[in-house]
C-alpha cells in the first residue's frame, strides 16, 4: 500500500508560478512512476504529467508543455513546477503512482487526495 499527499496548492495571478509537492510513503513506495493529473469543476480528469521512477523519463500533456515541469527525487517526493499560470489552470490536482507511465489514469494504482490551485485572473 502506498499512501500519497499533495501540498503546495493555493491562489495565484495569472502569469504567475507555483509549486505542488507529492510526498508517497508505503512500502516499496519509490518503486513506482509518478503522475499528475488534475480535474476542474464539470470537467473530466486531466492527464498534466508523469516521470518515471528513476526520474529520467518525463512526459507532459499538450496544455501544459513548456510551462510546468515534473521531478523527483527517485525516492519519495515528486514535484510539479508551475509556470506562467493562466486561469485554465484552475483545478484540483492529484498526485498518482502505479507501475507503468503513461497518460492514461487507469495506468495509476494509488491516488491522493487532491490540493487545489487557483489561478486569478
Amino acid at each position: 500500500q502506498v499512501q500519497l499527499v499533495e501540498s503546495g496548492g493555493g491562489l495565484v495571478q495569472a502569469g504567475g508560478s507555483l509549486r505542488l509537492f507529492c510526498a508517497a510513503s508505503g512500502r516499496t513506495a519509490s518503486t513506482y512512476n509518478m503522475a499528475w493529473f488534475r480535474q476542474a469543476p464539470g470537467k473530466e480528469r486531466e492527464f498534466v504529467a508523469a516521470v518515471s521512477r528513476s526520474g529520467g523519463l518525463t512526459i507532459y500533456g499538450d496544455s501544459v508543455k513548456g510551462r510546468f515541469t515534473i521531478s523527483s527525487n527517485a525516492k519519495t517526493t515528486v514535484y510539479l513546477q508551475m509556470n506562467s499560470l493562466i486561469p485554465e489552470d484552475t483545478a484540483v490536482y492529484y498526485c498518482a503512482a502505479g507501475n507503468a507511465i503513461g497518460a492514461d489514469e487507469n495506468l495509476f494504482l494509488y491516488w491522493g487526495q487532491g490540493t487545489q490551485v487557483t489561478v486569478s485572473s
